[in-house]
């Protein structure tokens, strides 16, 4: 069993209140969105793992368990080209929970019209493989977002 931390400090919603389809229909796979607290903030790794994809919005952790996770810092942020995000890691570092991947602003982020709302994923599983998740809950950085059993 996986236990995948929250990356952001922040209030957990349910993907349904994600503001794009493809992750609200749970269609990259199950798990949690977080409305991020404002300001510059680091985004902390959610699992200890290899970094197996990485651009400045976006990444995967891949656990040694077979957990991987989805972390996507607002959505449509991809066009921002790497702007307002600060990378702390490369594609092929390990990392361990809790440890710093990106720093972001999401109350910039949404100044220039994009939605801060960030899906936590767990690819390739499915929604009864997820327990513990502490949905409506007002969360810090580095607690527990819900566990993972693979």
């Amino acid at each position: 069993m996986t236990s995948v931390l929250s990356p952001v400090s922040g209030t957990v919603l349910p993907l349904s209140e994600v503001p794009d389809p493809v992750f609200a229909q749970a269609m990259v796979g199950p798990g949690v969105a977080l409305k991020p607290v404002g300001g510059s903030a680091d985004v902390i790794a959610p699992i200890a793992g290899v970094i197996v994809t990485l651009h400045p919005h976006a990444f995967v952790i891949a656990g040694e368990s077979g957990t991987a996770v989805l972390v996507h810092l607002g959505i449509d942020t991809v066009q921002r080209q790497g702007e307002g995000f600060a990378l702390h890691v490369a594609k092929g570092d390990t990392v361990t929970a809790g440890q710093s991947v990106v720093t972001w602003d999401p109350t910039e982020i949404e100044a220039v019209g994009f939605s801060s709302v960030c899906p936590v994923i767990v690819l390739e599983a499915t929604e009864d493989q997820l327990a513990d998740l502490v949905v409506g809950s007002d969360v810090t950085a580095g607690d527990p977002l819900f566990t993972h059993q693979s």
